[in-house]
């Protein structure tokens, strides 16, 4: 019966126009930016960085590193964005709709009906991730080499050149860890979700505590205090993109993540059991 609930749950999250929106934008941005690249000047930066560290731009300006620049401008900025829109949505939607008292009215206990909804926001937040991956490699596969090798300078988190196949490895890798940072931003959405409000006030409430911790992250005068701070941990899928990896981050941020997530739950079940919604 569990999940014959989640099969209805997706049903209905995959049936709303608007879960869609974050998969046509990243469509959309990955394009634009792809014809930036290739008919502008905009190469030459990149280009120059390339030579700067000793290599051949022609063997490492390929699908592999014009897909992770891509990656990494959408992973900051639209991918928050998405996954909150559509955790924000979960439970409060059904409240403003009315639905939530009818599903409420039938034998199906409270917890039970938020681990539904929470999964089905997970497996949007793993389909949203695996597609900004693949029309990343589809798109750049159109108008770069496919075979040639990966360059990432992303500051001290990472930093790396490989040959086609590891670099292709990397990537995965980098995109696996990545679902638990839009999870984790699901998750804080959903929360406040399950509180009494709209659901453009979920939205904009997780979104602007994330702002708010990462403004306070990059503050110069905090930097000792970096792992304090949530954004420090939800950007620990670059650290795959290094040789070697450290493993030992990886683990300590998932760790955190999947702590978070977690926290987030218990507080938002908490709120939802204690609402009058059947009255």
């Amino acid at each position: 019966m569990f999940f014959y609930q989640l099969k209805n749950e997706l049903w209905k999250l995959f049936g709303k126009k608007r879960t869609y929106i974050g998969f046509g934008m990243f469509l959309l941005a990955q394009l634009i930016i792809l014809l930036i690249f290739r008919y502008t000047n905009a190469q030459r930066m990149l280009i120059r960085t390339i030579e700067r560290n000793g290599l051949s731009a022609g063997d490492y300006i390929s699908m592999l590193t014009m897909a992770t620049v891509i990656i990494v401008a959408l992973a900051y900025s639209l991918l928050p964005l998405y996954v909150a829109l559509v955790g924000g949505d979960l439970v409060s939607k059904e409240a403003e709709d009315g639905t939530l008292r009818m599903i409420l009215s039938r034998p199906v206990s409270r917890a039970r009906l938020l681990m539904v909804k929470w999964l089905a926001g997970f497996i949007f937040s793993v389909m949203l991730v695996l597609s900004l991956g693949l029309f990343g490699l589809l798109f750049c596969s159109i108008w770069f080499p496919a075979n040639g090798g990966l360059f990432v300078l992303l500051g001290d988190d990472a930093w790396g050149m490989y040959p086609a196949r590891p670099g292709l490895l990397h990537y995965i890798l980098a995109h696996l860890v990545m679902i638990t940072k839009a999870s984790t931003i699901m998750s804080l959405a959903f929360m406040f979700s399950c509180f009494n409000m709209k659901p453009a006030a979920a939205t904009i409430l997780a979104l602007s505590l994330l702002f708010i911790d990462h403004i306070l992250m990059e503050l110069p005068y905090f930097h000792d205090l970096k792992g304090y701070f949530l954004s420090h941990y939800l950007n620990v899928w670059q650290v795959l993109f290094s040789e070697p990896i450290a493993w030992w981050r990886v683990g300590q941020g998932l760790s955190i993540l999947a702590a978070a997530s977690v926290t987030f739950f218990i507080i938002g079940a908490t709120a939802f059991h204690t609402r009058d919604i059947k009255s």
